[in-house]
């Protein structure tokens, strides 16, 4: 997989562990402190990185993910 793969697999794990756990974009937003516009758009472009995703994670009460 290239990069472009990658990110877009990223997104798709963070969304999947979002809709999981019942917990929205702007729900999301609010727990980590941060505008739900800006936050939308970051995980729209996969392009974050691992410590992003481990907080986001972290604030939707999840412990284990398949990759």
């Amino acid at each position: 997989m290239d990069d472009k793969d990658w990110a877009k697999h990223a997104k798709n794990v963070l969304r999947s562990e979002l809709t999981r756990q019942g917990v929205t974009v702007r729900e999301l937003a609010r727990r980590l402190d941060q505008d739900d516009k800006i936050l939308a758009n970051k995980i729209s472009r996969g392009k974050f990185t691992a410590a992003f995703m481990f907080q986001c994670l972290d604030a939707i009460g999840v412990s284990e993910v398949r990759v």
